[in-house]
């Protein structure tokens, strides 16, 4: 029996699974810490990869969702910040290398953006924009029922577009991005920063845990810089999207990450400030914005959707 086996590659954990053609149900699925002393991290991926392949089964082709940036046309990681060894990695040919069958590689926001589509919350759209808020901001476009990838699939890096001019340092190096200011790190930053003001009162000055799920709960008890920490992030996630809107005119927007799951603590001053940035209401007119169905899953099922499309 042949099988697609897809690989999410995370900078904790690394995922496996062996799927049927055309099943999105695993056959296998198996999850890793990325990093060990034993292994080099490659070597991670090979025996993960052979562990979800069972006895009698052929593999047909293998799907991988990294971290960018990548180069999906050349099989290069160009440079990752959590495997930082990884400059220019040659995957897709090491991979082959070692398997003998064809590998697809592809930036895992695009490619959660190709799962929903295929798969989830973005089924029966056409033009779809899916962002996932979470430690940083990533991003994916389907335009017209194909998946942006530009010239060197370096395309819809979201997270990295500049919405306040000289604002915070994004984790890039560069300031204003999108990623920080709406991120779960840019809201436990703004927290960080406002309790250096000695008059600033917020039950989060007596918490050792500042993380942006922590303050969200603090939020939903009534802590004001905890509530004004989401204001903000939902008020530049607005002004960002709103931009999007205008450059891409989805159907659908469809936001993913552990953020976006704070529900009106994000979402109703994201939509309170989308609907003031955007520049005439036929953009919203019939848009969807909902939360990702896949949750989790939703990098190994964009690369499974990715071997579907390639072989």
């Amino acid at each position: 029996m042949t099988i697609y086996i897809a690989v999410d590659l995370g900078g904790t954990h690394i995922r496996a699974a062996s799927f049927r053609p055309t099943e999105t149900e695993p056959l296998k699925h198996h999850k890793i810490k990325t990093r060990s002393k034993d292994e080099s991290i490659f070597e991670r991926i090979l025996h993960l990869i052979e562990e979800v392949i069972s006895s009698g089964e052929s593999l047909g082709a293998i799907g991988i969702a990294a971290p960018g940036p990548l180069n999906p046309r050349t099989g290069v990681i160009l440079n990752t910040p959590n495997i930082p060894a990884w400059d220019n990695f040659p995957i897709i040919e090491k991979l082959n290398a070692y398997f003998h069958v064809p590998v697809f590689l592809g930036n895992d926001a695009n490619l959660a953006a190709l799962g929903e589509w295929r798969y989830g919350a973005g089924q029966g759209h056409d033009h779809l924009l899916y962002l996932t808020i979470s430690t940083g901001v990533g991003g994916g476009i389907i335009s017209d029922r194909h998946l942006l990838e530009g010239k060197d699939g370096l395309a819809a890096e979201l997270g990295h577009v500049t919405i306040l001019a000289e604002g915070p340092i994004c984790g890039c190096g560069h300031r204003g991005h999108l990623e920080a200011l709406s991120s779960g790190t840019a809201i436990a930053r703004y927290v960080k920063e406002e309790l250096k003001n000695e008059k600033t009162e917020s039950s989060l000055r007596s918490r050792a845990n500042r993380s942006a799920k922590s303050i969200a709960k603090a939020a939903r008890e009534g802590d004001p810089l905890a509530l004004s920490a989401y204001e903000r992030a939902g008020k530049y996630l607005g002004i960002g999207v709103a931009s999007f809107l205008h450059i891409f005119n989805p159907s659908i927007v469809i936001l993913g990450g552990g953020v976006s799951q704070s529900e009106d603590l994000l979402c109703k001053p994201f939509r309170k400030s989308l609907e003031k940035e955007i520049f005439a209401p036929a953009y919203l007119e019939e848009l969807t914005i909902t939360t990702a169905a896949l949750g989790d899953d939703a990098g190994l099922l964009g690369a499974l959707a990715l071997v579907e499309q390639k072989v």
